[in-house]
Parts: structure tokens; C-alpha cells; sequence
């Protein structure tokens, strides 16, 4: 029997919630759990080299299988000798299905039990994505951790249109795990899906269970659902997935989200959020969101954040910040993004040190006290 291409290691269990302190094994080296994955979706962490995610402390970034089948081709990208090589990024890489980008971005889409029939994003064209097409991709690819095929149902759809997509997403996820080609270097995750329906994740997380997957995704939150919907669809269903095996929360990375899903359980987690925001001269920080291009930092000569020990605090202002962005130059939402990226980066560096103290809900509710956090704010993150 072959040795799987990744082991997750459970230290220690946080006494007063869900939470889980935790080490994963891949090809490419080892990441500590609880951990936020900075998103390359072209084989790039828009604006930032490998270097600078390496000071920011990234142990694995994803990429997007989707936008790189396109372009430039997973069969460059192999001839490449995969992501790894063709990025020269020597840690972890977690490719997404495609799947996601398929209902989100495509027109015109025609679903079947087969697969999905859609126009290309970008010019037109006429695209087929099967689970196997989706596999052979990844494998091409050559991401240490990758993903199944799935449909991603709107949260509110109709509770008969989500179990007939769920059924599919399973017998795809079968179809997937036989098509697999390299078990030995690269871990393939099912994901979990039900939208808003407890009984159905639950159900589903028990079906993919009995596939014995090296971990799981948790997929179809954080798609315009409240807050409270999440937690609530978390908190029931993280008990019934696998305890051996890392748990991954797709496209969840707000401070808050992040902070509230360890709590449930939750060991992995991606998002543009933090390079998106960036770009548009939006910083985290610890007394909360601070736009950095308004007109009030124009003489501000103090640190985006005076706690924090990034490349861009430690070296430049809030008003020289302000004035790069003001003025279209790279350099500025080059210095955002490396403060925001480092700004998440080190949160769950803390979470992961709370956990280990059994003190995750008071740094919670110290973290969410400074932050200024409520409804009305954390939804605009």
C-alpha cells in the first residue's frame, strides 16, 4: 500500500472549544495548523515575490487551477516540471478544482451528470470540465495537495436542488479518486458541500469519510451567507469530519471568520481578500480597517501599523504609503499587500499560540474588542 503524500499530525486539542493546534507533512515540507494560505492564483501572489511570502512566514500558498488551465496551459506548466519548478516556490501548493471559477465566472454553463459544458472567461471559447479532466490537470500541475471536482449550490438554493447536487459532487468525487495518478506526491481532498442544510453536510462529510480522502474541504460558505449561517453550518458539521485528517475552509480569510472557524474546527483556510483589499489602499491593522490613500494620511508619518514588524511598517509611512497609491505606482500596493499578507499570516501565528495556552477565547475576544468588530464592519471585510 502506498505511503500518502501528505500526514497531519493533531498536537493538541484546545480545552475549552473545537479548536486544533496541528502540523501537516507534504513533499514540500511541513505547515503548522491552524494556518491562512495566501492565494496565487496565476502562480503568483499578486505583487509578491516567493521571497517576500518567506518573510511574511507562508508555508503554502494556493493556486488556481481554473486560470492556469487557461493560461498558460498545464501542459507548459508540467513541461515546466509543475508549479514548484515554474514559480521556484520549494514550499507547499494547494490547488482548487476549477469548479468554483466554473459556476462563478462561466456563461452560459450546461451542467450534466458527465460534467460541465461552458464559455471561456476570457475569450468565448467553448470549454468541457469533467472530474477526471479536473484530476489530470492538477496531476500536471503537480500542486502536494489538490481537490475533487464539485458544484458549489447557492446557500438559500431549494433543499431538493442542493441534495440532487450533492449526490452528483459525491459520485464525482469517486470518479476523481480513481482517475488520481499521483498518490504518492500529491493528496486529494473531497469537499463537503450542502449549502445551508446541516443534515445534508453532515451526511456528505460521513460519504467522503468513507472514501478515506488524506484530508477534506469544506466548500459553499462564505458566498454572501451571514456571519451566524456560517458559524451555525461549522459547528455542526466539523464534528462529524474525520479527526486524523486536516479540515480546509475554501475562500474564508477575514480576521474574524478565520478567528471563529478555528474555533469550530477548521485547520486550513485561502483567500484573495487580503492582496485584493490591498490593492485598493485598504489596510489591517489591529485597531481595525484603515484606508490608507484617504486624504487624512497625507501627513502621517507613522507606521501603517505601529505593531506590527513587516517589511513595510518597519521601513516606510502612512503618508508615503498613501502617496504611491495616490500616483499608480506599483511600489504602494506592493507595500499593502506585503502588510496585509503578513498581517494575517501573523494573527494565526497568535491563534496557534492561544491554542497551545487553552487561550483562544480571550485572545478572541481581546483581538475583536481592538478591532472594533461588529455586524455592519465585518461583513465589509
Amino acid at each position: 500500500m502506498t505511503e500518502p503524500a501528505i500526514k497531519y499530525e493533531l498536537i493538541k486539542e484546545e480545552k475549552h472549544t473545537g479548536a486544533r493546534l496541528g502540523r501537516v507533512h507534504t513533499p514540500h515540507g511541513t505547515f503548522n495548523t491552524p494556518i491562512y494560505m495566501p492565494v496565487g492564483t496565476l502562480a503568483t501572489v499578486k505583487s509578491l515575490s516567493p521571497e517576500e511570502l518567506k518573510a511574511a512566514g507562508a508555508d503554502i500558498i494556493l493556486s488556481n487551477t481554473y486560470h492556469l488551465w487557461l493560461r498558460p496551459g498545464e501542459e507548459i506548466v508540467k513541461e515546466a516540471g509543475g508549479l514548484h519548478e515554474f514559480m521556484n516556490w520549494d514550499r507547499g501548493v494547494l490547488t482548487d478544482s476549477g469548479g468554483f471559477q466554473v459556476f462563478s465566472l462561466a456563461k452560459n454553463r450546461k451542467l450534466s451528470e458527465e460534467g460541465v459544458h461552458f464559455k471561456s472567461h476570457l475569450d468565448g471559447s467553448n470549454l468541457y470540465l469533467t472530474p477526471e479532466k479536473a484530476i489530470q490537470i492538477q496531476n500536471d500541475l503537480g500542486a502536494d495537495i489538490i481537490m475533487s471536482l464539485d458544484e458549489c449550490p447557492p446557500f438559500h438554493e431549494s433543499r431538493e436542488y442542493v441534495q440532487h447536487s450533492v449526490d452528483r459532487t459525491t459520485r464525482w468525487a469517486e470518479r476523481g479518486l480513481k482517475a488520481h495518478q499521483r498518490h504518492n506526491d500529491q493528496a486529494l481532498f473531497g469537499i463537503v458541500q450542502g449549502a445551508g442544510y446541516e443534515d445534508i453536510r453532515i451526511e456528505h462529510a460521513k460519504q467522503l469519510a468513507s472514501m478515506d480522502f488524506p484530508g477534506y474541504s469544506i466548500g459553499g460558505l462564505s458566498v454572501g451567507e451571514t456571519k451566524e449561517d456560517m458559524n451555525r453550518v461549522l459547528e455542526s458539521l466539523t464534528p462529524h469530519m474525520p479527526s486524523d485528517k486536516p479540515r480546509y475552509l475554501m475562500g474564508v480569510g477575514s480576521p474574524d471568520a478565520l478567528i471563529d472557524s478555528v474555533i469550530r474546527g477548521v485547520d486550513m483556510f485561502d483567500c484573495v481578500l487580503a492582496t485584493r483589499i490591498a490593492r485598493n489602499g485598504t489596510c489591517m491593522t489591529r485597531d481595525g480597517r484603515l484606508v490608507v490613500k484617504n486624504a487624512k494620511y497625507a501627513r502621517d508619518f507613522t507606521p501603517i501599523d505601529a505593531t506590527c514588524d513587516c517589511y513595510t511598517c518597519q521601513n516606510y509611512t502612512r503618508a508615503y504609503v498613501r502617496h504611491l497609491i495616490k500616483v499608480d505606482e506599483t511600489f504602494g500596493l506592493r507595500l499593502t499587500s506585503i502588510h496585509n499578507t503578513h498581517f494575517l499570516l501573523q494573527v494565526m501565528r497568535e491563534v496557534r499560540q492561544a491554542i497551545m495556552d487553552d487561550q483562544l477565547l480571550e485572545y478572541r475576544e481581546d483581538f475583536f474588542e481592538r478591532y472594533g468588530y461588529n455586524e455592519e464592519n465585518a461583513r465589509a471585510f
